[in-house]
């Protein structure tokens, strides 16, 4: 008999532990909840930005670092007016071939100004986010590159993110 995620909670007892002691330091742990912030308009009125840890990039930028042990604490802004073909994928660390094919399935760049033009979204902010998941030190994650990332978010007027990973 196969288990399931019923059978005992979840699909694999004690993963993040593992991962913790085989990599020490890698998993954000949070003793504080910090409680998602509710939209304070409905959708169809709130500009909207995407944030992402695929790696896209505006073609001819400065790649990202994907070589470096600990990771690279970098950020790039994508404009949301930007064709697929404007952009490239600088990542190591997860299979690129389908969204090279189709960047939309883990950049949905084209899908979001289509539920802008069709009014499921208030607007798209000028810029997205993007940077690399691989990151082996979660405190200087937050305390550089998130702060950075949500400063640039607010700054470009959005009242609502779609956070992806890649």
């Amino acid at each position: 008999m196969t288990a399931t995620s019923s059978d005992r909670g979840q699909l694999r007892p004690g993963l993040w532990a593992t991962v913790n002691e085989r990599y020490p330091g890698s998993m954000i742990t949070k003793r504080d909840l910090v409680p998602l912030a509710r939209l304070a308009k409905p959708l169809a009125e709130s500009r909207l930005t995407f944030v992402s840890t695929a790696g896209v990039q505006p073609k001819g930028t400065l790649p990202f670092d994907v070589a470096h042990p600990v990771g690279d604490y970098s950020f790039r802004r994508v404009p949301s007016t930007a064709t697929p073909a404007d952009l490239e994928i600088h990542q190591l660390k997860y299979p690129t071939a389908g969204a090279n094919r189709d960047l939309n399935v883990i950049f949905p760049i084209e899908r979001l100004r289509e539920l802008a033009a069709e009014g499921t979204i208030g607007g798209l902010t000028p810029s997205f986010f993007s940077f690399i998941g691989y990151n082996m030190d979660p405190e200087r994650l937050e305390r550089t590159l998130a702060e950075e990332i949500a400063a640039a978010v607010a700054a470009d007027g959005a009242e609502a993110a779609l956070l992806a990973p890649a």
